[in-house]
């Protein structure tokens, strides 16, 4: 019996003696893919941001690189300059990989949303290209915004038919591979509130909805901020960020009034709060339209815009 004793007591030992350099190989098992966490928010430079300078496609890419960005928006029309120009899909790739550069997003405007059924089906025609002149240089994703229905004095539509033809072009989507993301723009006359978007995508009925929201556009619009959690998980996936002067009504604010994050009044932080979700990346892109940076220096203002966006997501 004390010779069971002793090895008993040996056994225990040794096990205790191990015990430290398993749980030392099952933390360091574990370092990498805690190291490896997808944050919350990365910066992304919406090329609106640098249109007034009239880069090109080219130049804009490695402006924003040189910057320190490594996801861009670009305008499906800028694309396609490049691609007349001479430019190809395949060299586009390069230039983008050779820069560490990836294409999260696309601004197009093809009147996909109109009650003309010619015309619709002329914007529908439209958008199919463009999807596959984006799909062929690596963007998955395109802005859906309401061209073509924004007039204050236009048709009010029936967000019913809205979500039909929003459906319509998600199946587009399904054919290309790129999803278009169902755009609220506060100024318009169609779409301008996060309840109209949110309805819409809800009632396509399509798997891979998406909403496209932004800080400026909410703020014209009107909607409330404390509605942001409802739009769940999935819904949001690109959001354009930027801020505000004080003292602008949103009644008569406009688009060339935006200015940097940090830089006016806008609850940027607390907006940021609303949507962040725990192991899901949302990429932030810069949307300013501001003539007063369009006549700096592109580096400057491409510089400056991702300190400002570095800033900004620190203090979320």
């Amino acid at each position: 019996m004390n010779r069971r004793r002793a090895l008993s007591a040996l056994g225990a030992l040794s096990g205790a003696s191990m015990a430290p350099a398993l749980t030392a190989a099952a933390t360091s098992a574990h370092e990498p893919a805690l190291l490896k966490a997808a944050p919350a928010f990365v910066p992304c430079m919406n090329m609106s941001t640098l249109r007034g300078h009239k880069l090109g496609f080219v130049k804009e890419l490695e402006t924003v690189s040189k910057a320190g960005f490594r996801s861009v928006e670009i305008w499906v029309d800028t694309l396609q300059n490049y691609l007349k120009g001479g430019g190809t899909a395949a060299e586009a790739r390069r230039i983008l990989g050779d820069l560490g550069i990836k294409i999260e997003n696309a601004i197009g405007f093809a009147p996909w949303i109109i009650s003309d059924d010619a015309a619709r089906t002329k914007g529908l025609d439209q958008l199919k290209r463009e999807m596959d002149q984006l799909a062929e240089v690596g963007c998955m994703r395109t802005a859906a915004p309401a061209v073509g229905a924004t007039d204050p004095k236009g048709e009010k539509l029936d967000l019913r038919k809205v979500a039909e033809r929003y459906r319509a072009i998600l199946d587009l989507g399904d054919q290309t591979g790129v999803v278009p993301h169902l755009e609220l723009w506060g100024f318009s006359h169609n779409l301008n509130r996060l309840s109209d978007v949110m309805y819409v995508a809800i009632e396509s009925g399509h798997p891979k909805a998406r909403v496209l929201l932004d800080v400026y556009h909410l703020y014209k619009g009107g909607s409330s901020l404390d509605s942001l959690p409802l739009v769940g998980p999935t819904a949001i996936e690109v959001f354009h960020v930027n801020d505000y002067p004080a003292n602008m009504p949103r009644e008569t604010i406009v688009d060339g009034d935006r200015v940097y994050p940090g830089d006016g009044v806008a609850p940027i932080q607390n907006i940021l709060r609303k949507i962040k979700t725990d192991g899901k990346t949302i990429v932030l892109s810069l949307e300013v339209f501001n003539k007063g940076y369009y006549a700096q220096d592109a580096a400057v203002v491409a510089k400056t815009s991702f300190e400002k966006m570095k800033k900004m997501i620190g203090a979320v």
